[in-house]
């Protein structure tokens, strides 16, 4: 009996002693958190990353009670950053306003990638959908609509020509998809950004382009470009008046995504934790307005899990895109 008790005397000894080494960490992720986050915004200020993520950080700061520091870190179309969250200590303290382009289209886009989007990222929630609209230059008197526009295509193969923000970009990709859903062929101008291949699209040099509805608005106010359709799966409730482009061409749709990343590893406790507080902030009828002012459109996961799984279908379906469009960028 006695030697009973010694065991049981040792056995609870050991669970002690294991639950004091564990203590600290257990009570700073209890904790969490005890300073300033830092979110990584992979596209200059002003843009619609960054839009984002100083509303939710603001929002951010109300509900959880420490400051949030947004840092811009342009450069590589959004991969540079997307690599320093790879690198980002997990615990919470850093987190990634990631998007389509460096997560779901570079992997199939690019040989390599100075991080793996699978292994190197724990996906949060989805924060946002970009609108993306197509828009056409009005002295294309006769394409008013989806449809006549690829009437008018259609009578002039490879002379239609479409702009983008640049080789491999969202915009361009979503024009490749559309040219093969619709049976035309058109021909690819690159840009420098979107704002440069908008200006010629102005003046005619370019015909039509799938650009962002933030980019796109002061010309479609001065009547200097003409909007046919969301590129998005569905219509928008913001843009009551536009079609989407699988209204004319079933299985048509583009999203224009954003997500909330913490680095591979980050505790499960804290992971929950932002999952929750950052949907809460989207809520917030602040972050709502703002970022519907610019053509975003705040939209969470029902789970972390759900996430995972979206980003997952998306990647396939850039990688069949990028592969029937031959597209290859060192």
């Amino acid at each position: 009996m006695q030697k009973k008790a010694q065991v049981l005397a040792g056995f609870v000894l050991s669970i002690t002693a294991s639950w004091i080494a564990c203590a600290p960490a257990a009570f700073a992720q209890a904790k969490y958190p005890v300073k300033p986050i830092r979110i990584l915004i992979p596209f200059p200020a002003g843009g619609a990353a960054d839009t984002i993520g100083r509303t939710l950080g603001e929002q951010l700061v109300a509900q959880m009670g420490q400051p949030v520091v947004v840092d811009n870190r342009a450069g590589a179309a959004g991969r540079l950053a997307t690599e320093m969250l790879a690198r980002a200590e997990p615990d919470g303290y850093t987190l990634l306003v990631g998007g389509v382009g460096p997560l779901s289209i570079s992997p199939s886009l690019y040989k390599k990638l100075p991080y793996d989007a699978v292994r190197d990222f724990l996906p949060l929630t989805r924060v946002a959908e970009l609108i993306n609209v197509m828009v056409v230059n009005p002295s294309i008197g006769g394409a008013k609509n989806i449809q006549q526009f690829i009437d008018w295509a259609k009578k002039q193969p490879g002379n239609v020509r479409f702009g983008s923000s640049g080789l491999g970009q969202f915009d361009h990709l979503v024009g490749e998809f559309f040219q093969r859903q619709a049976g035309i062929r058109m021909t690819h101008v690159p840009y420098k950004g979107g704002g440069p291949a908008l200006i010629d699209m102005v003046s005619g040099d370019i015909q039509v382009m799938f650009a962002t509805y933030v980019t796109a608005v002061p010309h479609l106010k001065g009547n200097r470009l003409r909007a046919l359709a969301v590129s998005t799966p569905q219509r928008q409730a913001l843009l009551p008046d536009l079609p989407a482009v699988s209204d004319v061409l079933p299985g048509f749709g583009a999203s224009n995504w954003n997500g909330m990343f913490a680095p591979a590893k980050t505790p499960r406790q804290i992971a929950d934790r932002l999952f929750s507080e950052i949907n809460k902030a989207m809520l917030a009828p602040e972050v709502k307005n703002r970022q519907n002012a610019v053509g975003i459109v705040p939209e969470g996961s029902a789970s972390r899990a759900e996430f995972v799984k979206f980003i997952h279908e998306d990647t396939a379906r850039w990688a069949t895109i990028v592969k029937a469009a031959n597209i290859s960028v060192e």
